[in-house]
């Protein structure tokens, strides 16, 4: 029974994905795990540290990450996958094999050299770019800093291997390194905060990052990887990459400049700003990460093999993914902002995390909640004209919009001196232009754009309007608070709360009955938005309705032919 247990356990782990559906189905659902994961993360943190705390926290990830994301980042989506998955297709195993150690050795080579240079110079990078700390933050930073090279090492290895598992359509597996990483944080901030203060969480990442490669590993050596120690950069596939990363790396340079930027504007807000900045991103990437991030990563290796023959079948997946997105992000950033202070406090209310702090990340939420639909699609574009083997379009369009968004970011910051919630707007504004931009150009290639695409927009818009302002009515109807406070809209009639009416009100100064109004409300907007879509015949309730169907009874449905 054990051995049956155990051998149908590790077929269910190493199981190939065939179609962008399933596919989508699993990394959905293990970025919603991680997703609920890293919300605990992020209250376990407001629990034990203050905001002023955490902003050095946060800003200690700036530039590791910077590293990390430019050497990897930079080649994976956009040149690594489409080479792989070529030599792959033709049957060329061991060429890609071949590729991968040495695209590995090179990363960490010049890792190693940015490292170095990472850990002599720390202290002056950051007196640059957080002008707004002072001399004491400045060294605790740059220390934190110094700390998180290392989980970035581990990370460069990891996601090398969850490139090639991907690229053998094995998605269950890198879904699931990320949980190791959040529970890494969370358990050591539990067990060494009150011995070694916001160093626990630091070393938490490390050991995460560990572990978000170990898991990897067991499956990757079972499909054939070997580590070897080559460097040979005349390899076609490796100049290949080369050729396709380069763009991508001077579009990630840019990338990491505006992130940079962003820290610099925020420091000279406030002490706690970049702390309210970074919890309203993470809130507004968990429908960029269910729906965006999701159906982009598994439709990336779909793609590639379609742009090799079939033009036809590349833009009926393109178009069914680009509407698909639509459907499911733009009602759910309406959601977010109606629902941004009761989620807010759920996510982050804790002892050490202020009213004024929950406000002020609530605003920033709405904010980026503009920006939440093109972000996802933004996703999808760029992955579209990486498997067409076309870098530099993407590139250069990204790289005007983040000029664009640095520049609105600080006419905002330092001209009309705009609380935090200002950064977050330029940010919506500049994706929202990249996403334009990618859509014309993208156009004049697949054809994608049409009359029914406009319709259907405006349709999923004004049902998302309407399930987005009835929430927010039985928000303002349900919240006692609302009423004692005299917040509710209806108070500028002269109506107070009814005597008989006092049993259907939640008093959400308690948690439990927090989430009460969070869901019931969530659920009426769900259901209005559905029911709306049912009026206009939108087609894309039926992926609602097959999405819910393989979750619950995975064994008993086929995937939508427009997932295929």
């Amino acid at each position: 029974m054990w051995k049956n247990l155990l051998k149908n356990g590790s077929e269910f782990l190493t199981r190939q994905q065939k179609n962008i559906f399933s596919a989508a189905v699993i990394i959905m659902l293990m970025i919603a795990a991680s997703r609920v994961l890293g919300l605990i993360r992020n209250r376990v943190l407001a629990h034990f540290f203050t905001a002023e705390e955490l902003s050095l926290y946060f800003a200690a990830f700036r530039l590791p990450e910077t590293i990390f994301e430019i050497l990897i980042f930079g080649t994976l989506a956009s040149a690594f996958i489409p080479t792989f998955t070529s030599y792959l297709s033709k049957n060329q195993e061991k060429e890609s094999w071949y590729i991968l150690n040495t695209v590995i050795n090179i990363a960490l080579a010049f890792f190693l050299i940015l490292a170095i240079f990472l850990l002599i110079f720390s202290n002056q990078i950051y007196d640059l770019i957080a002008p707004g700390f002072s001399s004491a933050q400045i060294e605790i930073t740059a220390n934190l800093a110094r700390v998180l090279i290392l989980a970035q090492a581990f990370f460069i290895l990891s996601y090398f291997l969850t490139a090639v598992l991907e690229s053998f359509q094995r998605f269950l597996i890198p879904a699931l390194s990320p949980l190791f990483y959040n529970l890494g944080i969370i358990l050591t901030t539990i067990l060494w905060a009150k011995k070694t203060g916001i160093y626990a969480p630091t070393f938490g990442a490390v050991i995460g990052a560990f572990f978000h490669f170990l898991i990897q590993l067991p499956l990757a050596f079972h499909l054939g990887f070997r580590p070897n120690f080559i460097f040979n950069f005349s390899h076609p596939g490796v100049k290949k990459i080369g050729k396709l990363a380069i763009p991508r790396i001077i579009e990630l340079s840019f990338l990491q400049i505006s992130k940079s930027a962003e820290l610099f504007l925020a420091s000279l807000v406030s002490s706690g700003a970049y702390t309210y900045y970074t919890f309203a991103n993470y809130l507004q990437l968990l429908p960029i990460g269910l729906f965006g991030t999701s159906i982009s990563k598994a439709a990336l290796p779909f793609l590639s093999y379609q742009a090799v023959g079939e033009k036809e079948g590349f833009k009926k997946t393109f178009y069914s993914l680009f509407r698909q997105i639509i459907f499911l992000t733009l009602p759910l950033s309406l959601f977010l902002a109606a629902l941004r202070i009761p989620l807010v406090r759920l996510a982050f209310g804790a002892a050490n995390f202020t009213w004024e702090s929950t406000v002020q990340t609530g605003l920033t939420l709405s904010a980026f909640c503009l920006g939440i639909t093109t972000q996802s699609l933004i996703y999808l574009l760029t992955r579209a004209f990486y498997a067409l083997h076309d870098t530099k379009t993407p590139v250069k369009i990204s790289i005007l919009s983040m000029f664009l968004g640095i520049l609105m970011g600080a006419i905002f910051i330092l001209i009309l001196k705009l609380p935090i919630w200002s950064l977050a707007l330029a940010f919506s504004l500049s994706s929202i232009i990249q996403a334009i931009f990618l859509s014309f150009f993208l156009n004049k290639n697949v054809r994608f754009f049409s009359r029914d695409l406009v319709i259907f927009i405006f349709r999923i818009a004004l049902s998302s309007l309407v399930s987005g302002g009835i929430m927010f009515f039985f928000l303002k109807i349900l919240d006692r608070s609302a009423w004692d406070k005299k917040l509710s809209f209806l108070g500028k009639f002269g109506l107070a709360l009814p005597v008989t009416f006092d049993r259907f009100v939640l008093d959400t100064r308690y948690t439990v009955n927090l989430i009460y109004l969070t869901f019931i409300v969530f659920l009426i907007g769900v259901g209005v938005y559905l029911f709306m879509a049912g009026v206009f015949k939108i087609p894309e309730t039926r992926i609602f309705a097959k999405l819910i169907t393989k979750i619950v009874r995975p064994k008993m449905i086929s995937p939508p032919v427009s997932w295929e």
